[in-house]
């Protein structure tokens, strides 16, 4: 019986699995967050700047080990062919059997190479992380992009469908007319003319949406084929901050800049640690262990082998054919290039800011003219209607009346569009985006 039990809820719960399955999932709506977090999983050009900044930051930590002792166990046997003598015969050798276990302890107390070496790579992963930011503003401005033609290419879909049904009311009027013999059959041709031009809009707006769609799938999501949609928050709402506040902001945050001016002190540091190579160095070594004939704490002869060491090296730089020399004049000239990239990066993004910020202040002038032309648009279609109903207007005039209403509405989209994309410019030189 309790067999017959578990096999009925197993089936239960496989067709309750299948039913889910074959049940039309809810298609996925994310933001302008989601998407741009979303990105940041597959965009090939930020994950790498994400290594990048990785492998930066392993380099800071191997110059940093290289300051301080390193500890090793040396395990050796030496065997030297035996000629009668206690040496055998290599004389270097101390015996025909060497046994060498011992802990070294090494520790350079002073290496100026080093130790720019270390500040250089410090520099170095700061310039990485703010090129991975450089990376992710690219990513960011590709985004937005698309994620806003996806929004108004929505939009025009509402245009379009609105306009059909305009289209098919002054049909239904002008067959009513005609059939009172208040208007010629002319005019009714001329409304199934623009009733099917608004159609073919229509299939087109449905083809651009799918286009813009994929557009943007292809950025958000590892499937080519998950069906989203994307949140509306396009409007005329948001503030336009000062010039002055952008730039300030900007020149301090903007990672082009900071990009540039880590990568100059990175080239400083170069130049120090080429330099370093005209000073001596100062390495202290401590041994520890057997280094005998026989691995024994005591040797035949009850002489103690176990013991300590220390040796002192200072390495004094003498000649080596002016390598150091070109060395350090190829540092300098790495500075050089930096300065003159930190130069151009700076010139670049006032004209950049100056640019963008011009075109959000013409966006969010053309706003208010673009919204009143669209109303005006409205109120010219209901009034050129109530003329034709009243014969004291063409179908011509109709049909103007509602492309022009169609082009307003289009045009008002475009508008707020063209500036969110100016105010996501301007936020992404800031680096707030």
């Amino acid at each position: 019986m309790l067999n017959w039990i578990t096999r009925a809820g197993l089936l239960g719960a496989f067709l309750a699995c299948r039913a889910l399955a074959q049940a039309p999932s809810t298609p996925l709506t994310i933001d302008l967050n989601d998407a741009l977090q979303r990105a940041r999983v597959y965009n090939p050009q930020f994950l790498a700047a994400t290594i990048a900044t990785a492998l930066a930051s392993e380099d800071r930590k191997q110059a940093k080990a290289a300051l301080l002792p390193s500890l090793n166990a040396l395990n050796q046997y030496i065997y030297t062919q035996g000629n009668g003598t206690p040496s055998g015969v290599f004389v270097a050798n101390d015996g025909v059997h060497i046994y060498n276990e011992q802990a070294i302890l090494h520790a350079d107390l002073f290496s100026a190479s080093k130790l720019a070496d270390y500040h250089r790579t410090i520099a170095a992963e700061a310039a990485a992380r703010a090129k991975q930011d450089i990376a992710a503003r690219g990513l960011v401005v590709t985004v937005v992009q698309d994620y806003y033609a996806f929004v108004v290419a929505q939009r025009r879909i509402a245009n379009a469908r609105r306009s059909v049904d305009e289209a098919q009311r002054f049909l239904d009027i002008t067959q009513k007319q005609e059939r009172g013999g208040e208007a010629a059959h002319v005019d009714v041709v001329k409304a199934q003319i623009q009733l099917q031009q608004r159609q073919r809009d229509l299939m087109d707006a449905e083809t651009n949406v799918e286009k813009a769609r994929i557009t943007l799938g292809v950025l958000l999501f590892a499937d080519v084929e998950q069906k989203f949609g994307v949140t509306d928050d396009l409007s005329g709402d948001q503030p336009l901050p000062a010039l002055e506040e952008v730039r300030g902001t900007a020149i301090n945050t903007n990672p082009d800049v900071r990009a540039a001016r880590l990568t100059l002190r990175e080239s400083e540091f170069g130049v120090r640690s080429a330099r370093g190579a005209y000073f001596p160095t100062l390495s202290l070594d401590y041994f520890y262990g057997i280094d005998a004939n026989v691995f024994s704490n005591r040797g035949p002869d009850d002489r103690q082998n176990l013991g300590s060491v220390v040796q002192a090296t200072v390495n004094v730089p003498v000649w080596n054919w002016g390598a150091t020399q070109s060395k350090v004049r190829q540092a300098r000239l790495q500075q050089q290039q930096a300065q003159l990239d930190l130069t151009t990066a700076q010139r670049q993004l006032l004209a950049t800011l100056d640019s963008s910020y011009l075109e959000a202040q013409a966006a969010q002038a053309q706003l208010a003219s673009l919204r009143s032309s669209m109303d005006l648009s409205e109120e010219n279609l209901r009034l050129t209607l109530l003329r034709y109903q009243a014969g004291e207007s063409t179908a011509l005039e109709v049909v103007d009346a509602q492309t022009t209403l169609l082009q307003a509405r289009n045009a008002y989209d475009d508008g707020l569009s063209r500036y969110r994309l100016a105010l996501a410019g301007l936020q992404v030189l800031t680096g707030r985006l």
